[in-house]
């Protein structure tokens, strides 16, 4: 059983509110991040959670405290340290941000978090989920942080017919969150939708009986669960074709990394790129490496096939073993290239397609 982080819960609480403190009293979730009311930690368990599942970050976040217990720790450690220890979270603009931040707290406010969601939203990473979740678990301010679990549970509260995603809908959203909103127990009545919306009123088949407010449901009462939330039409994810070339010298491999500011920013890769029309794989590979690297090769054999999702785009990479015949590499789209031994590369950050292919050189006991 979870104990409620606000000192100020009162049992005699009435009303929608009161419901589901009471609720989030007996069967609020039991994470590691609800254990302190330190900004830092819970700042790094926000920034992990975004686009990632709870049980997902749970070993991360764990692992992480481990290493970087505090923010100065974090602030002096090295880049390339951060991305390895959060390499396989994805998204890593987000381990980007938090490090700059901590460095930035650091060394512009002596070390500590602003309270409020409007100076929060200031610092790079911190958007105005963070900042008011953040404001709201750390110090009590008054502020609801609209994640997905919060838009989806409160939408059929009230039955939105709108997208809760939409200006409209969210505005709607969020003058009903104010009105039900406890004076100073923001964090648990946050916290106490977060848990309604990830074990009670899931995204399909809720479990209406079980809802400590079911009553106060319009969605319920009028049948309308299954349409709501109300979603607009989405565009359909491009799927892309793209090579990769893992080049030998002397018994390494050749991995380049990438600059910062760009998708996967400082981390390493086995250079290559997407494919063009009208394009063959093999020819990609090549033209990829001329433009990259300023070399001329020699296709060899396919390796494997990896693919990945993004938010915005399905990717499939094809590795090819690849002869240099003329040339020397130069770092022209990468920050760095290095020649590796195969069993040093899991020292190297990189992201999930980069990753599966070094295991399969690995696995393979590939003779570079």
């Amino acid at each position: 059983m979870l104990v409620c982080t606000s000192d100020r819960y009162n049992a005699r609480m009435v009303g929608t509110a009161g419901k589901l403190l009471r609720w989030f009293k007996e069967n609020g979730r039991d994470l590691p991040w609800r254990h302190t009311r330190d900004p830092y930690l819970i700042w790094v368990s926000e920034i992990m959670l975004q686009q990632t599942r709870v049980e997902t970050v749970i070993p991360y976040y764990e692992r992480w405290v481990d290493r970087f217990p505090t923010l100065s720790e974090l602030a002096k450690a090295d880049l390339e340290e951060v991305l390895r220890l959060w390499e396989g979270l994805g998204y890593y603009r987000r381990a980007h941000n938090l490090h700059r931040t901590a460095k930035l707290i650091l060394q512009e406010h002596g070390g500590h978090f602003p309270d409020q969601a409007g100076e929060l939203e200031k610092l790079p990473g911190l958007g105005s989920y963070t900042a008011a979740a953040l404001a709201a678990l750390a110090f009590d301010q008054a502020e609801i942080a609209l994640d997905g679990n919060l838009r989806r549970a409160i939408a059929r509260v009230i039955d939105l017919e709108l997208d809760p995603r939409s200006a409209a809908g969210e505005k709607r959203l969020r003058e009903w969150a104010d009105k039900q909103l406890p004076p100073g127990q923001a964090a648990d009545f946050n916290q106490a939708l977060m848990d309604l919306g990830a074990a009670i009123c899931l995204p399909k088949k809720p479990i209406c009986t079980s809802c400590p407010i079911a009553a106060q449901c319009l969605a319920y009462g009028r049948g309308t669960i299954g349409e709501r939330p109300a979603k607009s039409p989405r565009r359909p994810i491009p799927s892309l074709q793209a090579a990769a070339g893992v080049m030998q010298r002397g018994g390494r491999v050749l991995i380049g990394r990438r600059p910062e500011g760009k998708l996967l920013g400082g981390l390493w890769e086995f250079p290559g790129g997407k494919r063009e029309p009208n394009e063959n794989l093999r020819q990609c590979l090549k033209r990829e490496l001329k433009e990259e690297l300023d070399v001329k090769v020699r296709v060899g054999a396919e390796l494997g096939s990896f693919h990945h999702s993004y938010s915005h785009f399905h990717v499939s990479v094809h590795a090819f073993e690849a002869e240099i015949l003329d040339g020397e590499p130069q770092a022209y789209d990468h920050s760095a290239l290095e020649w590796v031994e195969i069993g040093r590369l899991a020292d190297f950050p990189m992201g999930k397609v980069d990753r599966a292919i070094a295991e399969r050189l690995a696995a393979s006991d590939y003779d570079a």
